[in-house]
């Protein structure tokens, strides 16, 4: 499309206008024009429409290039102004240019004219932009100096510190320094001086040789005229110029005097309340915390610069059950201005604390509520002194309950264990069924003899149990075949029993209860039907194993397995389901003993217990017990393991400890370890470096994106990524199940640096 040109003619000749047009036709243009040869005419097209261009020849009968010119200056307009004439000598030319004409050209050669034309019209384009930025400026200046000369902070702006010369200060500077603007104009210096003899050489420093290479926020004190201190804060920085050179600083000043005295008397107050031993803290009314005092830093292990500004409910309560009545306790506080009771509260490492909590309503001075004052004490020993004391009282009376019905349990027993011995010798030609059901019977019977003995035990009324060597497979075929009679037979009960099992020192009957309680949770967990197994093998445990689970130590054990397919546990109680007394059993179905029964029986074996759990798939609960008769020898830790060649591997883990320890492990043979903490990290690594990562190593359940879609995705991106999934329910997955995710290779959680670096050996030769 042509450009569009509104051309005003000056031109006596019609020929002559004819030729101008030709011309500009011919260079592209769509002309728009007006022709004129006498000044009224001329104001006439002014008045009539915007032009972009003024063509005039330079000399007519009533008429003149240099009067149209003047016409023009006179109504402001600045317009491409080019002279066009048939005879005009150099000094006539030259004389028209500096009075404000652009160009001139000679009418025989109007080739020029088109050029000419672009020329002068870009040249006025870049006018008008230079003008626009002056308005802009002049507008912008005189709404900071409006703005300037009425806020209370003084506001400056100085040219070239270097040349220690201030151009312009605020009206406000008069009420911060106690000077006169007239003075600090006639002696620039005047400001320097007022300040405080500790403070000037730094600031004189910030203002004189940095103030023009960056942003600077100062504060510092002033004397006044009177001899009063001020606290000042100068903040500033520096103007540059479109080659990027500074040329001015512009800043702003404000008296903090009273801020920093309320800040001195806050220390102050602070510093006698950080003697106290309770922890002192202030809330706004929104819970968000003003202070925080060292003796909240002790009880609850947040420093204060860790805490203000916080929410108190976020760092102090992590579940729904600790929550304290808060609309109450503003109910009776908004009334009684004070409160007091009992808290549960959690520190910063998760403990559990009571304290014994008192709230005062701080008001300010029109009466209204402001924050609130709290004075926590922990009585956490104390509440576990009584818990203890009542705990004891308890055991004591079960005691002497058990010592009562001890005698008379035997005397039960006893006639049944005889009986179950004497049965076989009166009928000795009894089907091999009716003898092994005898056999439990007799069995049974003994081990009801020696729960009696391990109930006085723990009442203390009787003899500590004994412990032996213990060879687990025959407790566990026994709790096995228990399941099997005992349980509902939509439970099927299925064993998987290393057969060179090692031994264990241990008290046998201890650790029948804690397979007994296992098993029984697991039935619980399965009210319509599922699989429980029972499984047991060896484990040397090596120093990464080690370093994953705090309680372990490098050396052999045995690990006891019970799986169920049942309902899982939700993660918001996975903390508590070893407490004392916590259960999730309709009342009269549970008493809340049977875990942490199992948790201390097992720590007093010097063992662990770890457990996994997904919602709606299972549990898995495994017991670690320390081998005391090793059968076969277990594998040395100088023993030689498959290193790398320098491959790249990527592991995927939300548990940051998994992912430094088996960065550690990898790249301590030999490969090179990149980590993600969840599905959307992994993928975002992988496409950076997917020619680069060799093998994905990635745990199956994790928040957010889960590792199943985290390797649907992957396989989309690579179809030939090598995927190594491990899950801490890998071995109660079954071979279909782990075909769904197309991939081969697996390793079950808490894995030995053994069974990783052969998995990754067997994944590299394939």
């Amino acid at each position: 499309m042509s450009p569009y040109l509104r051309v005003l003619i000056v031109e006596d000749s019609e020929d002559d206008t004819l030729l101008v047009l030709r011309e500009l036709r011919r260079g592209g243009y769509t002309v728009d024009y007006v022709r004129v040869d006498t000044p009224a005419a001329m104001q006439a097209a002014l008045n009539q429409q915007s032009w972009d261009i003024v063509i005039a020849d330079y000399n007519m009968p009533a008429f003149s290039a240099p009067e149209a010119l003047k016409l023009l200056q006179s109504r402001k307009l600045d317009l491409p102004f080019i002279i066009v004439s048939g005879t005009i000598g150099e000094e006539i030319a030259v004389a028209a240019m500096k009075a404000g004409a652009h160009d001139y050209l000679i009418k025989g050669n109007l080739a020029r004219l088109v050029p000419a034309v672009e020329r002068e019209l870009r040249e006025a384009q870049e006018r008008h932009k230079r003008h626009s930025a002056e308005r802009a400026l002049q507008e912008s200046e005189e709404r900071f100096r409006q703005l300037a000369e009425n806020i209370i902070e003084m506001v400056f702006w100085m040219s070239d510190p270097g040349e220690r010369q201030r151009l312009y200060v605020s009206p406000a500077y008069e009420n911060i320094w106690g000077r006169s603007r007239e003075s600090l104009y006639a002696n620039f210096m005047e400001w320097l001086e007022a300040i405080h003899p500790q403070d000037r050489q730094h600031i004189e420093t910030v203002f004189f040789e940095q103030s023009l290479a960056g942003t600077y926020d100062e504060e510092y004190r002033i004397i006044r005229p009177d001899g009063s201190l001020r606290w000042i804060r100068d903040r500033g920085f520096p103007i540059r110029d479109k080659s990027g050179e500074p040329y001015r600083v512009v800043g702003i000043a404000e008296d903090i005097s009273d801020r920093k005295l309320a800040e001195q008397q806050i220390r102050e107050q602070a510093a006698l309340l950080d003697v106290a031993t309770d922890a002192i803290f202030v809330q706004d009314l929104e819970q968000h915390l003003l202070f925080w005092n060292k003796g909240a830093e002790r009880l609850y292990g947040w420093e204060a610069a860790e805490v203000l500004g916080r929410s108190a409910e976020s760092l102090m309560y992590k579940s729904e059950e600790t929550l304290p009545p808060f609309e109450a306790i503003q109910t009776i506080l908004a009334a009684e201005g004070k409160w007091q009771g009992e808290l549960q509260q959690v520190t910063k490492d998760g403990k559990k604390i009571i304290v014994e909590s008192r709230w005062t309503l701080v008001r300010d001075v029109a009466g209204n509520s402001k924050s609130i004052l709290i004075v926590n004490t922990d009585i956490t020993a104390k509440k576990q002194l009584e818990a203890q004391f009542l705990r004891t009282q308890r055991l004591e009376s079960l005691g002497t309950l058990a010592s009562g019905i001890a005698h008379d349990f035997n005397n039960i027993l006893t006639p049944i264990l005889a009986i179950a011995q004497l049965l076989p010798l009166k009928f000795p030609k009894l089907d091999e069924n009716t003898q092994e059901l005898l056999r439990m019977l007799e069995g049974s019977a003994k081990r009801g003899g020696d729960l009696v003995t391990q109930i006085l035990s723990f009442s203390r009324r009787g003899v500590e149990g004994s412990r032996t060597i213990v060879q687990t497979r025959h407790l566990l075929s026994d709790v096995a075949q228990v399941a099997q009679r005992t349980f509902p037979k939509s439970i099927e009960t299925q064993t998987n029993i290393a057969p060179n099992l090692w031994t264990v020192f241990a008290d046998a009957t201890q650790l029948h209860q804690v397979l007994m309680n296992l098993t029984v949770n697991a039935r619980d967990a399965m009210p319509d039907g599922g699989i429980l197994e029972i499984s047991a093998e060896n484990l040397w445990v090596d120093e990464s194993y080690a370093r994953m689970h705090v309680d372990a130590e490098v050396g052999s054990y045995i690990v006891i397995t019970i799986t169920d397919t049942g309902c899982g546990i939700p993660p918001e109680i996975m903390d508590r389901i070893f407490d004392p007394f916590f259960t999730t059993k309709e009342v009269g179905k549970g008493t809340g003993l049977g875990l942490s029964t199992v948790m201390g029986i097992i720590k007093s074996h010097c063992g662990f217990v770890n457990v996994y759990s997904e919602m709606g798939k299972g549990s898995r609960f495994q017991v670690y017990l320390p081998s005391s008769q090793v059968t076969e020898t277990p594998a040395a830790t100088d023993v030689e393991l498959p290193n790398g060649h320098g491959e790249l591997i990527l592991v995927v883990d939300d548990e940051v400890t998994i992912c430094q320890i088996t960065k550690s492990t990898l790249e301590s043979h030999n490969y090179k370890v990149l980590t993600a903490s969840d599905g959307i990290e992994a993928l975002a690594l992988y496409a950076q470096y997917k020619d680069e990562i060799s093998v994905v190593l990635i745990d199956l359940m994790m928040p957010g994106i889960d590792g199943s879609t985290t390797i649907l995705t992957l396989q989309r991106m690579n179809p030939h990524v090598q995927i190594i999934a491990m899950s801490g329910l890998m071995s109660n997955w079954t071979t279909a199940q782990k075909r769904s995710f197309g991939i081969q290779y697996f390793l079950s959680k808490p894995f030995t640096a053994q069974a990783l670096l052969s998995t990754l050996r067997e994944v590299r030769d394939s």
